[in-house]
């Protein structure tokens, strides 16, 4: 686990590397790669979400809970596969209410969604971690602290940004944002289980555009290419 992070996120989470949580981690980590287990994603690309999209550029946190535990799907990107894999059936679902919420979007080929990172974007799992074909395996181990921390410095140190809220999971992490200073947006989550639940119809990317530009700020372009 080399901790490379962009040199913002590095000044806000870097202490975090020498707690006891991060350093119990770092040998269970270690322990399963001693037991030849794959890991995903791959060791350069666990903290993508952090490198992708600097701290003073974050504009928009979605949250996801786990990496995607199959072969070279996960990138460090929550609901984010590379291209070349088939698009999972929660990513299919946010494009279609992206064709409804944002006038003249067309759902692209694939599922790597690096340019919403660019457009400020923290796509954000609160585990980074994964064994193969085995969700949740990471999960209880520290990642949860280290990412928890990650929102908090958000809400504390930034003004004005959009925490998106898919599914009971991400709406726990609701206790760690300041709403007198960001725009909290909660529905249910994109999977096929609960997407007709209310997912489709909350037109989460056109309300968080609204807000954006009701704080001077840029609107996402969502179109992904």
């Amino acid at each position: 686990m080399a901790a490379k992070l962009e040199s913002g996120w590095q000044a806000e989470l870097e202490d975090e590397f020498s707690k006891p949580y991060m350093q119990n981690l770092k040998t269970f980590l270690l322990s399963e790669k001693e037991s030849n287990q794959q890991i995903y994603p791959p060791n350069s690309q666990i903290f993508n979400a952090f490198n992708e999209t600097p701290f003073n550029k974050v504009k928009v946190v979605i949250l996801g809970q786990d990496p995607y535990h199959g072969e070279k799907q996960a990138h460090g990107l929550s609901f984010s596969v590379n291209k070349g894999i088939k698009i999972p059936p929660s990513l299919r679902n946010i494009y279609k209410e992206l064709e409804t919420d944002i006038p003249g979007f067309i759902t692209p080929d694939h599922g790597d969604l690096s340019h919403w990172a660019a457009e400020g974007v923290l796509l954000l799992n609160a585990t980074l971690t994964v064994r193969a074909h085995q969700p949740g395996s990471h999960q209880g181990k520290g990642w949860e602290a280290f990412t928890d921390q990650a929102i908090n410095k958000l809400s504390k140190d930034r003004d004005g940004l959009v925490f998106i809220l898919w599914g009971k999971y991400a709406q726990q992490k609701e206790l760690l944002i300041d709403s007198q200073k960001h725009l909290i947006l909660k529905a249910p989550h994109p999977s096929p289980f609960s997407s007709y639940t209310g997912f489709f119809g909350s037109s989460p990317f056109s309300k968080t555009n609204a807000y954006l530009i009701s704080k001077n700020k840029k609107p996402v372009n969502w179109q992904i290419v």
